[in-house]
């Protein structure tokens, strides 16, 4: 296999978000605006809330894409106009589809909000080609024990398959356009190549632990993005020799290729369909949380 080279390395600078909980964000930033079919990566902490201090994202819309939440650490519990309601503990993975759009909360459980606790997670965004875009809102929530774990012979190389696969095994999640998304765990000095199909976007963020890029570029810390060029057909991962694993999601997709038009929640492909998604969502044509579930 042709290993991809690094295009270029993106740092994630911190922001607040929902109701005041802070993200490292690589994309959208200044930098780079989105790498399709990818709209937007945040890590959620990590961090430790003590009794009473816990924060979310209270009631907000979408409508165009796909929120993917995938949890390391701590509790979130989330329900919606359309009464779904769940939870998400370590390890899992909810795959959100809002479709024609949705209304939603992401709160952190009972539990954290009294007892406080650590907080570590990504929400990741995926557009939607047009064609899909008013699609039923759905989910997809797949708990840690149902996420395929795949390792390496020798036991230092260890991998939560998310979407896409690794040789031989699959993730059970289903995506509308083709997407790796992979949690990869390395021990110091070893290595790992996956195979990345012609044309597909693809890049890895950093977490835990430091990854050996060589060249001029040398070593990449954690809140991370490495973005790689289109000039092969995989991408290695590898692991410096230091005290610490790496830990590292390596992400990649295939383009959409349609125009993206995005203000706030929703992510459409005109300017027009971004007016009508407002006007929908105030006349509560996207619906509301029931009362008895609002926190």
């Amino acid at each position: 296999m042709q290993q991809r080279s690094i295009e270029t390395i993106v740092p994630a600078p911190q922001f607040e978000e929902g109701g005041g909980f802070i993200v490292h964000r690589p994309f959208p930033t200044a930098q780079i605006d989105h790498l399709d079919p990818f709209l937007l990566l945040d890590e959620m902490g990590p961090v430790t809330y003590g009794k009473g201090e816990a924060i979310g994202a209270p009631d907000h819309p979408h409508r165009g894409f796909e929120t993917v939440t995938y949890l390391l650490a701590g509790e979130m519990q989330h329900r919606d106009s359309a009464g779904h309601a769940g939870g998400l503990r370590p390890g899992d993975v909810q795959w959100m589809t809002a479709g024609a759009g949705v209304v939603h909360s992401e709160m952190p459980s009972d539990h954290m909000m009294r007892e406080g606790g650590a907080m570590h997670g990504f929400q990741i965004w995926v557009n939607l080609p047009r064609a899909d875009k008013m699609a039923r809102p759905r989910y997809q929530e797949i708990p840690s024990e149902r996420i395929p774990t795949w390792r390496s012979a020798d036991g230092r190389v260890s991998i939560k398959v998310i979407s896409g696969k690794v040789e031989s095994t699959h993730a059970v999640i289903e995506t509308h356009t083709p997407i790796v998304f992979l949690h990869l765990t390395l021990e110091p000095g070893a290595s790992f190549t996956q195979s990345i199909e012609a044309g597909f976007n693809a890049f890895a963020f950093v977490f835990d632990g430091t990854l050996e890029a060589g060249g001029s570029i040398g070593v990449v810390r954690p809140h991370t993005a490495v973005v790689f060029r289109h000039d092969g057909d995989a991408v290695t991962i590898r692991a410096a020799r230091d005290e610490h694993p790496l830990q590292a999601l390596l992400l990649a997709g295939k383009p959409i290729g349609e125009a993206v038009a995005r203000y706030g929640p929703f992510v459409m492909n005109s300017r027009e369909e971004l007016v009508q998604a407002f006007e929908d969502f105030q006349s509560g044509r996207m619906g509301h949380i029931p009362a008895e579930v609002v926190h």
